[in-house]
């Protein structure tokens, strides 16, 4: 039992845990077999494997046989692999972690997640773009899901957000057709991932509503450079709910730890060819790195008797909360510790819903917020296979869960005892409600109305926050709005659909219409859209602004030294050691991934080569090279375009005497982000600020 021949013809067992020929003659396939104490391979039921590399068949030649138990087992699971995707948001990516509490909500709330400050509640958070496939690209413009479960002791609880704190439709009603116009268009299958054709501005030009969204979807806010550098909003007003009864509204917002940080149009579209998979493999090598990405929670906290004196309906998602306003909290601080075991199994499978609440929260009567409780549910059950998808380990609650759900597709659970039901009593021991543990849902007043299908007159201003938010930002900011559209309309085919959009922008600011109408090349200026309400004049919001609102830090960021033969040993030693020691991840670049011999005579390899780490993938460059070799490298237009695309793109350089050489080459100015290596700390100081100031304070565009 057991034997197969060695091409040499002699005996060979499976225990010998040598590698056999599968089949006589040479060329033969070959297979490992499992060594002593190694796990032997089973089919799904379990059976030892004896044969992994050929079917079952009548002979050499012959036909292969439907009894083949192994085969079937391997195909017909193979076959069943895929899922359907997530309609939106189905390129995503996520890890585990922990929140804790750090200023408890117990005036107004019973959540103990709110409540019990210290304690460490595991988080599973996964980000995502909205519009593309899961083959698309992570860099497009693009709004990003944000989205955290969190295993609490009463339940699971999901903040199931955006990352821009509003949306475009106010009623759900509308979100089939919102996709289906963002979606590629039916008749042709693309664009993939993109806003920028007809039939999307062609639905929202039709939808004053989107006109808020539309401009954070246009500003920098839609090309993060990372997830870890990138705001969230829970998007909705929620409720609070204390032990009285009584109702607190609450708007979430996670604040990044690491700073905002964007990339610029051209970074994106260049990194989408590079590297697709870039933010994934950031976050990744973040956690792996142990540089965990770490987020501030912060609430908005208001009552009803606030919500009647803003100048907006706080049930409106096309709206939010000024900071000036309403000021945030900061009550507790996620922090991603750990990379997922198997992406299917937790990105993939995990499954959220905005409805899925703790005691001591409830839902608010936003129309958008109450279609979402349903159709998130609907997806996962049609995604999933049914009713079970909770009883996955990504899914599954962390503290004791006791129902009378029983049966259906994938049931892993074996529910003990005669009762399904409730009230019974056969079962004394089974569970029962309780008042003082159980949710308890806000109880809304007589003046909600009537059922019917209507919208209240308070959702009607669609332009003035649009126009708040466009007047809080840097005149940077502003260039890269208008960009945006230019490039969005300019990939729309139908005339006046362009000219609608323009119409639309004439309410929100009449110089960013006029700038948008003239790069277009329209031959007038559109009469502006009209307008049900508004738009009113408010404060500009310095807040909304990235510009305004940086953190100077290089922690998390990424920087390229490039390196060559006969570079300074000592100096690229200190350079990595300095920028190491304020968390800056350093990839070293050379010429050839072999790397080069340094000034001291050692080998340094290098983690990628000029052609495979264009400048685009990093926050910064050091160019430590020796004069020789610079000349060598400034004959090259990969070194050139190295250099080039880190000036073009706003990004902090410093150089070594010899870098001069290409950076002359290369067509470079020596203007304030240009920094000899000597002024280590200046270079630090220059690359953790945000990339849009070096626009204002250089002659660098971008």
């Amino acid at each position: 039992m057991g034997l197969r021949e060695r091409k040499d013809g002699s005996a060979l067992t499976a225990g010998e845990g040598e590698t056999w020929s599968s089949t006589r003659g040479e060329g033969a396939e070959t297979q490992q077999l499992a060594r002593p104490g190694q796990p032997v391979l089973t089919t799904g039921d379990g059976m030892p494997i004896r044969d992994n590399q050929n079917s079952l068949r009548t002979g050499p030649r012959g036909f292969t046989v439907l009894d083949d138990q192994v085969y079937l087992d391997k195909i017909t699971h193979f076959d069943r692999e895929r899922i359907p995707e997530r309609v939106v948001h189905a390129r995503g990516a996520g890890a585990h972690g922990y929140f804790e509490l750090s200023h408890s909500l117990a005036p107004y709330t019973t959540a103990k997640v709110l409540t019990e400050v210290g304690v460490r509640v595991p988080v599973f958070a996964r980000f995502s773009t909205v519009a593309g496939a899961a083959g698309s690209a992570d860099t497009v413009r693009d709004v990003r899901g944000f989205a955290v479960k969190f295993y609490t002791s009463e339940g699971n609880w999901d903040l199931v957000g955006n990352s821009v704190p509003v949306f475009f439709i106010q009623d759900a009603m509308k979100f089939p057709d919102l996709v289906h116009a963002l979606k590629p268009e039916p008749d042709r299958g693309y664009p993939t991932a993109s806003s920028a054709h007809d039939t999307f501005w062609d639905f929202v030009s039709l939808m004053p509503e989107t006109m808020h969204m539309l401009l954070w979807v246009m500003s920098d806010r839609a090309l993060p450079r990372s997830f870890a550098m990138m705001e969230g909003f829970g998007v909705h007003t929620f409720r609070l709910i204390d032990a009285r009864g009584r109702s607190t509204f609450v708007k979430y917002h996670w604040r990044p730890v690491a700073g905002t940080q964007t990339l610029l149009w051209d970074e994106a579209v260049r990194i989408a060819g590079a590297d697709p998979d870039y933010h994934r493999r950031d976050l990744r090598e973040l956690i792996e790195s142990g540089l965990y990405p770490t987020w501030d929670l912060a609430v908005q906290l208001f009552t009803d008797a606030d919500a009647e004196t803003f100048p907006f309906d706080i049930l409106d998602a096309t709206k939010l909360v000024p900071e000036e306003i309403v000021p945030l909290q900061v009550i507790g601080r996620m922090v991603l510790d750990a990379n997922p075991s198997n992406h299917f199994a937790e990105v993939e499978q995990v499954a959220f819903c905005p409805s899925r609440i703790v005691p001591g929260m409830d839902l608010g009567n936003d129309p958008l917020l109450q279609g979402r409780a349903l159709s998130y549910t609907d997806s996962q059950l049609h995604r999933l296979g049914g009713a079970n998808f909770r009883q996955l380990p990504v899914n599954r609650p962390r503290c004791p869960v006791h129902h009378f759900q029983r049966d259906g597709r994938f049931q892993a659970d074996v529910p003990a005892g005669r009762v399904a039901y409730e009230p019974n009593s056969l079962g004394p021991g089974s569970a029962r409600a309780s008042e003082e543990r159980g949710q308890r849902s806000h109880a809304t007043s007589s003046h909600d109305g009537a059922r019917g299908r209507e919208r209240e007159a308070s959702f009607a201003d669609h332009y003035s926050q649009a126009r708040m938010f466009y007047r809080s930002l840097v005149e940077a900011e502003h260039r890269h709005i208008i960009d945006a559209f230019v490039f969005e309309l300019s990939h729309v085919e139908t005339v006046a659909i362009r000219e609608r959009m323009v119409g639309h922008l004439r309410q929100i600011d009449d110089r960013l219409a006029r700038a948008v109408s003239g790069d277009l090349g329209l031959p007038h200026l559109p009469a502006a859209a009209d307008a049900i309400v508004g738009p009113y004049e408010l404060e500009p919001s310095p807040s909304l602004s990235l510009h305004r609102t940086a953190v100077p830090t290089v922690r998390s960021r990424s920087v390229a030294i490039l390196f060559s033969e006969g570079s300074d040993a000592r100096t690229l030693i200190a350079v990595r050691a300095a920028l190491e020691l304020q968390g800056t991840r350093v990839k070293l670049v050379a010429p050839k991934i072999g790397g080069a011999v340094l000034s001291d005579g050692t080998r340094c390899v290098a983690d990628g080569h000029l052609d495979g780490m264009p400048s685009v993938l990093f926050d910064a460059v050091v160019l430590l090279l020796t004069e020789e070799e610079a000349r060598v490298l400034a004959a090259q237009a990969k070194a050139r375009a190295f250099v080039q695309d880190a000036f073009a793109h706003l990004k902090a350089i410093a150089y070594a005497p010899g870098g001069d050489v290409l950076l002359d080459a290369s067509g470079v100015e020596r203007d304030a982000f240009v920094i000899p290596v000597a002024r280590l700390d200046e270079f630090i100081q220059r690359a953790g600020g945000r990339r849009q100031e070096r626009a204002l304070t250089t002659r660098r565009t971008a």
